[in-house]
């Protein structure tokens, strides 16, 4: 006898993820205690997940721009402090 497949409304399954998210507690346990798969239930909490996410690797468009400007800032950082070492030693 084949099993009917239950369907859920949007407004229960991000009910549901935000129980998760601001109780911290494991998906298992809220799962159990709505009455659903805990599979179904770490599915709807990993693709909120992934919408929060940047669809580019998780690098916004100003990002690149000040990774640039942090990794010559810490390279010219680096440079002084090498100097200063030796000028210590001298």
């Amino acid at each position: 006898m084949a099993e009917t497949r239950r369907r859920f409304d949007p407004e229960f399954k991000v009910g549901a993820v935000r129980i998760v998210q601001e109780t911290n507690k494991p998906v298992a346990q809220v799962a159990r205690d709505l009455g659903i798969n805990e599979g179904t239930l770490a599915n709807w909490v990993n693709k909120d997940i992934e919408q929060r996410l940047p669809s580019n690797g998780g690098v916004s468009e100003s990002e690149p721009a000040e990774l640039l400007r942090l990794r010559r800032e810490n390279a010219e950082l680096a440079m002084e402090r090498d100097v200063l070492k030796r000028s210590v030693v001298l």
